[in-house]
């Protein structure tokens, strides 16, 4: 059972960096270009949070024998950590401030996890508290596809979907979900069931449409889906052309 848990860890190491590294395609994009553009900074903020507590609760004095997940979640910090700086440096002032004022709220949030946990909880008030921390902005970050599902139905278009990040993502889930299982964790394995469930769907939507990539041409994503996504809001071709066109807000 040990030896299990213990590989479940690793493969659940290894997918999840996968994830982490996804976006650099588009920080390649955006330093080429000197501009954040229509990209969204919100994910990486909240990604950031997610991993930040999710490292905390993997911490043996929180809840023992989940150092892989400290291990993992410390890593995916550092990466969130250099993409949110990256945005940024490249985004419009509004956009900085915003995003600005994201990161204080992040850190505001994990320094105040972090403290009373320390100094106001023992054991396994500790541990239930961390955990539904680090749970909750787990499935919140896990559902944050749903709109992407909604958009392929709409158009019965994988375009906006790519095939590699739902792998991963059910991957990533399913090994985190057998892991928790197998060490009895369920501020683990419901989060992560949860992911892999959404990853399962993915795939399975992307098996039914993968043929019709061309019929989304007519219709894109909404700025709340784009956001979402990671991938840039609608009419972004139009404004990346104007000189001007970085310096436009989110909405």
């Amino acid at each position: 059972m040990d030896i299990a848990h213990f590989l479940f860890g690793i493969f659940g190491n290894v997918t999840a960096l996968f994830l982490f590294l996804a976006p650099i395609i588009t920080f390649k994009r955006i330093i080429q270009h000197k501009s954040t553009e229509k990209f969204s900074g919100i994910p990486y903020v909240m990604t950031l949070l997610n991993c930040l507590l999710s490292a905390w609760y993997g911490l043996p004095f929180v809840s023992p024998n989940n150092i892989l997940v400290s291990t993992i979640n410390g890593t995916g910090a550092g990466i969130e950590i250099i993409y949110v700086l990256m945005f940024i440096i490249f985004a419009p002032r509004r956009e900085k401030a915003k995003i600005l004022g994201l990161l204080t709220f992040v850190l505001t949030v994990f320094s105040t996890v972090a403290l009373v946990s320390l100094l106001a909880l023992q054991d396994k008030t500790r541990k239930l508290f961390c955990g539904f921390a680090a749970s909750i902005f787990s499935i919140i970050m896990y559902g944050s596809p749903l709109s992407i599902m909604r958009t392929v139905i709409k158009t019965k278009s994988v375009e906006f979907m790519p095939f590699f990040l739902s792998l991963f993502v059910f991957l990533c889930g399913t090994s985190w979900f057998v892991f928790g299982l197998l060490g009895g964790d369920p501020f683990v394995f419901v989060p992560n069931g949860f992911g892999s469930g959404l990853g399962a769907l993915q795939l399975i939507l992307y098996f039914i449409f993968r043929g019709n990539k061309g019929e989304s041409e007519t219709k894109k994503p909404t700025d709340v889906e784009s956001v979402e996504m990671g991938l840039p809001k609608p009419n972004q071709d139009k404004q990346s052309n104007n000189p001007n066109g970085s310096q436009v807000a989110h909405a």
